[in-house]
């Protein structure tokens, strides 16, 4: 468990403080972050309760923040109990029907409510979406392609590609205070259930809403090298590299393609952000310390 206790701070530095995070308050008002909310700071109690006060925090201080949330650990643990072992393909989760029918259960019901409740008990007026809500996510059954045989395509299931994603409910909840929070799950032509990757939706979400930053909680301090060195910034170009040479492989792929994808299509900032530092986010977002890994599209 993470020790987020927080040493008294003496009146005078806790307005130098608050007299330090003015220009980014200021600079950010009114704009959308959308936050990917996965890893150590959805199991960890002391973590959770920290994740939920720096989303109020934002939210009150004039920012909309739009949580994305994941739960692959939750997923693992409900297929465990009914007797099933999850089966990934290039980083992505092979969904047959019965899986399907757990992601639903899962991330629409357990996790997203924890969540909500979470946000509510700290103050702010959270409400739970998943993309059938609004018709906001439309998917389609995503044809992965074999990353050794390219002739080749890989069948994972009931893994959606998002078609488009109509954000009008997203922005009448932020215009009325509350803050969503949205399970990543689609719906096909057919009203079909597609089980869509966090780190995709949060990606797409933040392009179509123009967010000022993508925020994408994860386990690690950031983007690691093999020398397990943080880097700082990434280019697609160096992105490029790093996947030809594996050192950005298995589950970091969509995220980071998801990342680079919103810098390209106009998203002021990326930021890739170690979840397991207790506020993280406001770190990130009130000062000019930079953490994690930044993308930027060239």
């Amino acid at each position: 468990m993470t020790d987020t206790t927080t040493p008294a701070v003496k009146p005078e530095q806790q307005a130098q403080i608050l007299a330090q995070a003015m220009p980014y308050i200021r600079k950010f008002h009114g704009k959308t972050l959308v936050i990917k909310y996965g890893g150590n700071a959805m199991t960890d109690p002391a973590l959770q309760q920290a994740f939920a006060e720096d989303v109020v925090l934002l939210k009150l201080v004039g920012m909309n923040p739009v949580v994305v949330h994941g739960g692959g650990p939750q997923i693992e643990n409900a297929l465990s109990r009914l007797g099933k072992k999850g089966e990934f393909v290039q980083g992505m989760r092979v969904t047959d029907a019965e899986t399907m029918e757990v992601v639903e259960w899962v991330l629409g019901g357990e996790v997203q409510q924890d969540i909500v409740g979470m946000i509510n008990r700290a103050g702010g007026k959270a409400v739970g979406l998943t993309g059938r809500d609004g018709a906001m996510i439309r998917a389609q059954k995503l044809r992965l392609i074999d990353a050794q045989d390219p002739n080749k395509e890989l069948d994972v299931g009931q893994v959606g590609d998002i078609v488009s994603i109509d954000p009008s409910i997203l922005k009448a909840l932020q215009d009325d205070a509350f803050i969503p929070v949205v399970s990543p799950i689609g719906f096909g032509e057919n009203n079909e259930s597609y089980n869509i990757n966090a780190d995709v939706v949060a990606a797409k979400l933040a392009t179509v809403l123009q967010a000022e930053k993508l925020l994408m909680l994860t386990n690690i301090r950031g983007v690691l090298d093999k020398e397990g060195q943080l880097l700082t910034e990434l280019t697609a170009k160096r992105i490029d590299e790093l996947c030809q040479d594996g050192t950005i492989s298995g589950g970091m792929i969509p995220k980071i393609a998801g990342a680079l994808d919103a810098a390209k299509s106009g998203v002021n900032a990326v930021h890739i952000i170690d979840g397991r530092v207790p506020h993280a986010m406001l770190l990130e977002v009130l000062s000019e310390q930079a953490f994690g890994t930044m993308i930027r599209s060239r």
